[in-house]
């Protein structure tokens, strides 16, 4: 008797499609493997920083920088050029934020260049470009803070009401 393996039809069929099955999934998987690098926003350099130094005008600036990616006007105008740079691996995954950079240009209320600064992903939170939302000047309470602080709000709120229906007691 020999000790030889003998291969049936079945045997063969499910070697090879078993090793047709592995090269897709080899070949599907190698072209995720992306390595992508996005780079979003403006994009400055030192030279152009250097046409604008403090005491320029507001039309320097948009000159040698272009329009700012956003501008704030509470408390003065600000322009701010936001750039990110962001990385993933896979196609298919959700980028990650590397690298974030934010230049603000300060101006004082006659539009001449007060302050620069540069803002890092270093310095601070993220910066949300997509809020949808107004800074305010006041601070934001919740609604049991609004209750016991009281004030106009709370039971003096109430009896404010009450008083003003009733005006004679």
């Amino acid at each position: 008797m020999s000790l030889t393996r003998r291969y049936f039809k079945s045997d063969r069929t499910f070697i090879s499609s078993a090793a047709i099955a592995l090269v897709i999934a080899t070949a599907g998987l190698t072209g995720c493997q992306t390595g992508e690098v996005m780079n979003n926003g403006y994009i400055f350099d030192q030279q152009s920083l250097n046409l604008v130094p403090v005491g320029s005008s507001r039309e320097q600036v948009l000159l040698s920088l272009g329009t700012p990616s956003t501008t704030a006007t509470f408390d003065g105008e600000v322009f701010y050029y936001i750039s990110q740079k962001r990385t993933r691996s896979m196609a298919f995954m959700k980028p990650k934020l590397v690298d974030q950079n934010i230049l603000a240009i300060y101006f004082d209320k006659d539009g001449v260049v007060k302050q620069q600064a540069n803002y890092t992903l270093k310095d601070g939170k993220v910066f949300d470009m997509i809020s949808r939302t107004t800074p305010t000047g006041g601070r934001d309470l919740t609604f049991l803070q609004q209750i016991l602080q009281g004030g106009g709000n709370g039971v003096n709120g109430a009896k404010n009401f009450l008083n003003n229906l009733n005006p004679g007691q």
